[in-house]
């Protein structure tokens, strides 16, 4: 079982039309496999496996109205006390802090900028059995307009430590749990801006990041797959990185080491 530190990124799912077309499409994209899904009083969750482990889940949308997404859901030892740190630091609840089971305590939630994401408090599900390796979640980021209320926010809320990154001229925030050095050895979590070189009617929102040993040949595999892709390979600091949407319109970050290695 994985430890996570409070606030650090612990599951991912995806919200689709049609799970049926998730599981080829990403079984086929990261080699995943997939359980049979709960029944329908779980609303017919479907946990996929890495090599045997868990690593993410695919859902069916109760409603059509609701965004094809993957979410994000931050750790948390005790849901209904962050639920109040949320409210007075400014944020909001769109679901509050709901028992699911034996497997948790979930909820859901919105930033001062309207970035949504979930919380996660583990009862016999404790989120990722493997990460940071090839075909698993590998990092996440809030993207927003509201810069200084959603810094203040998170500090609030989860105490994160910041370091501020401009390495690739952008301004870019990395987020630590309390109690370590801030810097990338540590992060968790980063905070980009939207720019106006993003569309205007892009919303704040979190991008997910799957780690793959190749990303141009897992972009030109989304594509084969009926899928899109909304930034194109480029290497940073960190990694080639690629911005993908499924062929359902679920939008999810591609990353790999980068082609070319910087000079000595």
């Amino acid at each position: 079982m994985a430890a996570f530190a409070e606030g650090a990124p612990c599951w991912v799912d995806a919200s689709l039309p049609d799970v049926e077309a998730g599981k080829r499409f990403y079984g086929e994209l990261f080699g995943w496999t997939f359980a049979e899904g709960a029944g329908a009083e779980y609303g017919h969750y479907t946990q996929a496996y890495s090599r045997g482990r868990n690593v993410a889940a695919l859902a069916p949308k109760p409603d059509g109205r609701m965004p094809t997404v993957w979410g994000i859901y931050l750790y948390t030892t005790d849901a209904y006390a962050c639920a109040q740190r949320i409210r007075a630091a400014g944020g909001q609840m769109v679901m509050d802090p709901m028992p699911v089971g034996p497997y948790g305590t979930a909820a859901m939630a919105a930033d001062p900028g309207g970035a949504v994401f979930g919380l996660w408090q583990p009862g016999t599900h404790h989120g990722f059995d493997a990460q940071q390796e090839p075909y698993t979640y590998c990092w996440s980021e809030v993207y927003t307009r509201a810069r200084d209320a959603v810094d203040v926010f998170y500090a609030k809320v989860f105490g994160y430590v910041p370091q501020d990154q401009d390495d690739a001229g952008v301004e870019y925030r990395i987020w630590s749990p309390p109690g370590t050095a801030p810097g990338t050895d540590t992060a968790v979590l980063g905070r980009s801006l939207i720019t106006e070189a993003f569309p205007e009617a892009m919303p704040a929102h979190f991008l997910a990041y799957f780690a793959v040993p190749d990303c141009d040949q897992s972009v030109a595999m989304v594509q084969r797959l009926g899928g899109r892709v909304t930034a194109d390979p480029f290497d940073t600091p960190y990694g080639r990185i690629a911005v993908v949407a499924d062929n359902q319109g679920a939008v999810f970050g591609l990353l790999s080491e980068p082609r070319t290695k910087p000079a000595a």
